[in-house]
Formats: structure tokens, sequence, C-alpha cells
């Protein structure tokens, strides 16, 4: 795998939501992992099989973890699944849920694209949105918080 390659995964890595990245090329592997604690530099691990001469690999600078707004306190609306957020139900259509809307258990508060299968994620606790923690668009992870609800 070239350096070229290495750099765009390892900047894929550092602007999605993604924690982790796993890429297998033939015989080659590379694993690039990104740490949440802290500016810690982004890990990546190639194997590269033994017949090839062994090449030495940049490093990756680390980037300034970037300060996170304080997260309102309330319930957690959590992501069941990994995918793409979609705030509406069509390009340019109403967002399904607003900041200061307020929405009942079982309301549709967003959509969750997996595997091309457009799933609602509903509220599990009634109150009044908070906070919107995800941008329309980013992928998301297991348990990752969406909303904010108090």
């Amino acid at each position: 795998m070239d350096l070229r390659k290495l750099k765009k995964l390892i900047d894929l890595v550092q602007e999605s939501g993604i924690s982790e990245l796993e890429v297998t090329e033939g015989e080659e592997k590379v694993r690039i992992a990104k740490h949440a604690s802290g500016p810690a530099p982004v890990n990546y691990v190639t194997q590269v099989p033994a017949a090839q001469a062994p090449m030495a690999a940049p490093v990756a600078a680390a980037a300034p973890a970037p300060v996170e707004p304080a997260v309102p306190d309330g319930h957690e609306v959590k992501s069941p699944m990994v995918g793409t957020f979609y705030r509406a139900s069509a390009p340019g259509a109403k967002p399904l849920a607003e900041i200061g809307q307020s929405v009942a258990v079982g309301d549709v508060l967003c959509i969750i694209e997996a595997m091309k299968l457009m799933n609602e994620i509903e509220a599990d606790a009634a109150g009044t949105i908070k906070a919107i923690l995800v941008e329309n668009g980013e992928p998301v992870e297991f348990g990752e918080p969406l909303f904010i609800i108090g």
C-alpha cells in the first residue's frame, strides 16, 4: 500500500466520527485507530509480506483535539447501530427533530442508514430536545450519543 493511500486513510479517520479503521489489501493489512482521550497521535500498523523489503513509514502528526462545547444534562438517545445519521426523511425535507422541540416516547427523531436500509430512530424518553450531537450526513457508531432530551 503506498504512502498516499495511507495518508488518505489517516485523514479519513481524523475527519470522521469513526475511531478505528482496518483495511486489508492482498497480504497487506493496515489498522488505524484514533484515541478519544486527549490529543494522542493516530497509530497505524502495517504488515508487509516477508518477500518485500521493509519501507519506512511516516509518523502522523498529532492534531490538537478540538474543544467540544459542554453537553447539557439529560437523557442521551444513543445510536442502536452503525450507519449514516440523517436529520430528515429525504434530502431537502424538514428535519424530524429540532432543538427545543417537545417529544414523546416513540416520536421519530432521525434516520440512520445502514446497508442501504433507512432505520427510523425513535425517542425512548419524553421531554424537550436540548442538544443534537451529530451533524447531518455524518457516520455514527453503535452506542454513540445522538440527542440529549431533558
